[in-house]
């Protein structure tokens, strides 16, 4: 493994920390990590040489240009959620800048991450995530419509996460893990209802492992360079039932929550229901072709199942208390 310059974007979110600490304790590479806030950096970026950090905005990211010159790879993390303008000029505009900017003969792969909320099931574009989507899902997939008309295209590897868990005390949270106490919650209710659907997830410590995978071993001439992020689909019905085993709650036979019953609570409820997710209550299943993990690389994964997400997530069995006697 020779020392390679690598430009890393979004160092300071959740799968950016897991990438960097990586990059940092098991590699010899020369680490440029692009951020707005080093106050938000978790990690120790002094823990070795050869480590530089880049403050600054990826809206700016033309004050860069000769520096991204000399980059041997890119992995771009960086994103905005929220806050339309923010959102396209980031996820499109700076992002497409970012990758012309890099030297096709220099840099060897580019590493780009998309979700794969804009693909459909047969791992091709979805024409209602560009349509319907929200502003961060439809900046998604106009970049990625993009990307094949760059000089840099024939190496830029592009990775689609399924749903993301990850964080602890030395990293940021995703969305997701932030939500698992509230999902916790749920559980009770949840065993008395059926519902039709399916997903995929990973953890921010496997992605990390088959980011890390790909800088040493890019896809060859024959291979894809678009990957899936995700462990085997789950049901929704298999992952209440293992959220309920985890806890020990007893499931029931349930209620079918059916498309049907779904609108009819919307309507007695008057829920407000934006068009992107009436669009995902229909179509149900969010899984994808050959999806990739660690072990598709002979790796071994961090955290492959509901139960050792709940483990690693520090979801603790509730105790039990004693009566009175």
């Amino acid at each position: 493994m020779y020392p390679k310059r690598i430009l890393l974007t979004g160092a300071s979110g959740c799968i950016g920390h897991y990438i960097a600490d990586g990059l940092i304790h098991n590699t010899p590479h020369e680490l440029f990590l692009l951020v707005r806030n080093p106050q938000k950096l978790q990690f120790d970026y002094e823990a070795r040489p050869g480590i530089t950090i880049l403050q600054g905005d990826l809206r700016q990211i033309e004050r860069y240009s000769r520096l991204l010159k000399t980059m041997d790879s890119a992995i771009l993390t960086a994103t905005a959620w929220g806050g339309t303008q923010e959102v396209f000029d980031v996820n499109v505009v700076k992002t497409i800048r970012l990758m012309n900017l890099l030297d096709p003969d220099v840099c060897q792969q580019v590493i780009y991450f998309s979700t794969a909320s804009i693909l459909g099931r047969d791992n091709q574009p979805l024409r209602q995530a560009g349509e319907l989507g929200t502003d961060y899902i439809r900046s998604k997939y106009m970049c990625h419509q993009q990307l094949s008309k760059l000089a840099i295209a024939p190496r830029i590897t592009t990775l689609f996460p399924t749903l993301v868990f990850g964080g602890d005390s030395n990293k940021p949270y995703s969305h997701l893990s932030a939500g698992i106490p509230e999902i916790v919650k749920w559980r009770k209710l949840a065993r008395f209802l059926r519902a039709e659907g399916s997903f995929h997830f990973m953890h921010g410590y496997d992605i990390a492992q088959v980011v890390l995978h790909l800088l040493e071993h890019p896809p060859g001439p024959d291979d894809s360079r678009e990957l899936i992020l995700g462990n085997p689909p789950l049901t929704v019905n298999q992952a209440v039932r293992e959220l309920c085993a985890y806890f020990k709650t007893r499931v029931y036979f349930g209620i079918p929550l059916t498309k049907q019953l779904t609108e009819l609570l919307i309507n007695v409820f008057r829920i407000q229901v934006a068009a992107w997710d009436r669009f995902c209550l229909q179509y149900r299943h969010f899984t994808y072709q050959n999806p990739i993990s660690p072990a598709t690389y002979g790796l071994t994964p961090y955290c492959a199942t509901l139960t050792e997400l709940f483990q690693v997530s520090g979801v603790n069995l509730p105790q039990r208390t004693k009566g009175r006697k």
